[in-house]
């Protein structure tokens, strides 16, 4: 009986799709995914369940070889020396992803990608006079050993990215080709599953000259993963990446922006792709964004009571703007969010303007920024107000234009949620002033800025307790926030669990700025950054630094960890220094 054929046109009615899905490895709508994208990336429909990350790829295989009925050849099934067979041309099995494996008097065994096809086997059968066998290889075991075939007497290659001379259109092809071959497809899609797996916020692929340089940003901090020696596969992986991003991939004279879409391991991912053109090549970054894990529960935000209870409050005043600071990074947009989220859409209108729309939010009008077609966040908030919102979301207020249409939006009734780029609280008074809004509109229409960062949590199978002197106590400031007799923190150590670094997770600080009667005053008396602070200090609210001992002294987070992230804090932190 005829093995199932998995062609490259239609899907078979009972073929390694169907048979994933009886296995429940698989949903329908997956499937139906999948055959589409095999029909517009021209490959098998296999390959494209690998590649969309549907599919762990020992799962196909075990659906292949129980589909068509054949051995599969695993990695290590592979001769070392090559299998020369008189009479069997090598353009053959190149064209034809086969290669030999083994070979007696009567039998001949080869690896195939596509073991179902009789053509092969028939013309194996007349160019050898042996009974052929054709087994399941995965396509990049096959490229490796056919590699074998494809070199000269010195051993170099054919055909490599460095000694290419070609026209530019040429070359551009030999890019695209290089990118398409299943050891890159594999490399990238690795790359992409190893960030899933250790939690990563962001891929940084560096050329130097030494090579392309793979790291990971974990919890914000970068390691270092591994080094791509070859020239050829590092031209090759940054071509793939580009490509599924929709960037040109001939254009490495300018930065460039894309994104991409795909399913990796059952999670939705959304990555954000720059290129930077570099003195030894190309570098690529790519910011991770996994819709499954985001927390949009504002009381998973890391809050502390008494914070948590005042920008609630300030949330729920029908009309001013509440800013949030930091730097890139610091978590702002995720606790945009999360304040939209905690909010009644269902009773009120709300909009954004984003640019990019990170997340998707139920019940929400999200409004992506398309610059290149005038859709700028100022022109985006004059068509906003004639759509009757309650509240309005700004991604980030960039220019004088948008930040005097959000306060006259905040004057007009609207809630006027935004972010803006300061170190403190406070500074973000003046830096509206810098922008050409004055003084008397900044007390008018701002209820409330509240400056984020993020750091480390410690490593619960691991943190040992630390117990301070009393003279560390004092100095840190530290004692405010310490149970009375309890001199005990914890610093990290460093185990299996979080991959030696101590610290698993991240978790957010505050500094809350409220502007009430006596901030107003300040305002209109021309103070100016540092004394807003100290006068907000001065009336309870906690600064960065403060808010982070706190987390210190609940065991959450390590001193080290809290002084690392708050160095921008002026004397907060000099004060530390002085221990």
């Amino acid at each position: 009986m005829e093995a199932t054929e998995v062609t490259e046109h239609e899907a078979p009615p009972t073929g390694v799709g169907d048979r994933l899905v009886g296995c429940g490895l698989l949903s329908e709508r997956d499937l139906e995914r999948a055959r589409i994208a095999k029909r517009e990336m021209g490959c098998m429909l296999g390959e494209a369940l690998v590649r969309l990350g549907l599919v762990a790829e020992s799962n196909l295989v075990t659906a292949l070889c129980e589909v068509l009925n054949v051995s599969f050849v695993a990695k290590d099934g592979y001769p070392e020396a090559p299998v020369i067979l008189d009479g069997l041309p090598e353009q053959f099995l190149l064209n034809n992803n086969v290669v030999p494996v083994s070979t007696t008097e009567d039998t001949l065994v080869l690896a195939a990608l596509k073991p179902q096809d009789p053509f092969i086997k028939k013309a194996l059968h007349l160019a050898t006079g042996k009974a052929v066998e054709l087994r399941l290889g995965l396509a990049s075991d096959i490229n490796a050993a056919l590699e074998r075939y494809t070199q000269d007497e010195e051993g170099d290659d054919l055909d490599t990215f460095s000694d290419f001379d070609a026209s530019d259109d040429e070359f551009v092809e030999h890019l695209r080709d290089l990118a398409s071959e299943a050891p890159v497809i594999q490399r990238v899609n690795q790359i992409i599953q190893r960030s899933l797996d250790i939690e990563a916020s962001d891929i940084h692929l560096e050329n130097f000259d030494d090579g392309l340089r793979l790291r990971y940003r974990i919890d914000g901090v970068l390691q270092e993963s591994s080094q791509i020696g070859d020239a050829n596969l590092s031209a090759a992986v940054l071509s793939r990446i580009k490509l599924l991003a929709n960037l040109n991939i001939a254009e490495r004279r300018l930065p460039q922006d894309g994104r991409i879409m795909m399913r990796v391991k059952g999670h939705e991912l959304d990555l954000r792709i720059s290129t930077l053109p570099t003195v030894h090549g190309e570098g690529i970054v790519m910011r991770v964004l996994d819709r499954e894990s985001i927390r949009l529960d504002l009381a998973d935000m890391g809050f502390s009571e008494d914070t948590f209870d005042s920008y609630t409050e300030l949330l729920k005043r029908p009309h001013g703007i509440l800013l949030l600071t930091g730097p890139t990074g610091s978590g702002k947009t995720t606790t945009l969010y999360a304040s939209l989220s905690n909010m009644d859409s269902d009773s009120l209108k709300v909009i954004t303007v984003e640019d990019p729309v990170e997340y998707q939010l139920h019940g929400i009008n999200q409004i992506p920024v398309h610059s290149e077609i005038g859709l700028t966040f100022a022109r985006a908030l004059r068509s906003i107000l004639r759509q009757d919102p309650d509240i309005i979301m700004i991604g980030e207020m960039r220019d004088t234009e948008t930040a005097q249409i959000a306060v006259q939006s905040a004057l007009t009734g609207h809630l006027v949620l935004s972010t803006l780029h300061t170190n403190t609280a406070a500074g973000a008074i003046t830096r509206l002033e810098d922008m050409g809004v004055e003084r008397f509109l900044i007390t008018a229409a701002v209820n409330g800025v509240l400056s984020q960062r993020l750091i480390r949590k410690l490593c619960t199978d691991c943190k040992k307790p630390l117990e301070l002197s009393d003279e560390i106590i004092t100095s840190m400031g530290i004692e405010l926030f310490m149970a009375a007799g309890n001199k005990t923190i914890y610093e990290p150590v460093g185990c299996e669990t979080c991959k030696d670094t101590g610290y698993r997770g991240r978790m957010a600080i505050h500094e809350l700025f409220v502007l009430d009667a006596s901030a107003q005053r300040a305002v209109l008396d021309g103070a100016d950054a540092h004394q807003l602070r100290e006068q907000a200090r001065a009336r309870g609210m906690r600064t960065l630094y403060e808010d982070g001992l706190r987390k210190v002294a609940l065991g959450h987070s390590s001193l080290d960890e809290v002084l690392r992230v708050t160095q921008d804090q002026n004397e907060d932190f000099e004060n530390a220094l002085d221990v």
